[in-house]
């Protein structure tokens, strides 16, 4: 029973933003989470945050946030959302503090910066892979923010798709998608060639494939605008990642 709060604090503190006394508390004051996380007050405490702090530190040691996922995918595929055979890609920066008042005078070694467009960022890239049909996320990655997001598509496609979406940045990676979903399609934007940009026949392709493409930016709606994520609640990428 313990465990299972634990458990389901961690679902709590990323849904909520919860720091790890955010999340006991919150566990105290509403009834809701309680019978989410199986708390019954009459019979025990509800979790301290020492005791979350540790939870989460197993979960990282022994790498059970990929099993979690997959647990919380096979529970949608019972209740009918399954994990079809497209897949969009994309990835997203997290930023990390710059600043180096910190204990050890130094920005987090773990993050780097990168630029977009004209704006420099400095922290993190998360890597996601959403199903192209039902918009479920079903892998992730963890990057530094210098890291390309074409590097991590490998690791991102379960290796059936028959379709893979991606925007222009991932233009010329139709052989590193074979290789790992040797059936794909690649469906990548195309970005304009010549001075003169693309044709109006690729600018009609391009718009139908940003129609299927937008669900993997409602995963990042929800990640950055509901869940909180803006900005990295750890120092490394593992952490941050679990």
């Amino acid at each position: 029973m313990a465990s299972r709060s634990c458990c389901a604090s961690t679902f709590l503190q990323h849904w909520f933003n919860l720091s790890d006394p955010g999340a006991k508390d919150a566990l105290y004051e509403s009834p809701v989470l309680r019978r989410f996380a199986g708390v019954d007050l009459g019979r025990a405490a509800a979790p301290d945050e020492t005791t979350i702090l540790r939870f989460r530190h197993l979960l990282e040691l022994h790498e059970l946030c990929g099993q979690i996922l997959d647990t919380v995918n096979h529970y949608l595929a019972s209740r009918g959302l399954h994990i079809a055979t497209g897949a969009i890609v994309d990835a997203t920066i997290i930023a990390a503090p710059s600043s180096t008042k910190n204990r050890k005078k130094e920005r987090d070694p773990a993050m780097h910066q990168t630029r977009k467009g004209n704006q420099w960022y400095f922290g993190a890239n998360a890597h996601i892979c959403v199903d192209s049909k039902s918009g479920i996320v079903h892998s992730v990655c963890t990057s530094a923010a210098s890291v390309s997001d074409v590097s991590m598509s490998p690791d991102l496609l379960h290796g059936d798709e028959k379709k893979v979406w991606g925007d222009a940045g991932y233009q010329g990676q139709t052989e590193v998608i074979h290789a790992a979903a040797p059936a794909a399609q690649d469906m990548t934007s195309r970005r304009a060639k010549r001075k003169g940009g693309v044709d109006e026949m690729e600018r009609r392709k391009n718009r139908t494939k940003a129609r299927v493409r937008v669900k993997v930016e409602w995963c990042f709606r929800i990640l950055k605008r509901v869940f909180g994520f803006t900005k990295v609640r750890y120092r490394g990428l593992k952490k941050n990642h679990e």
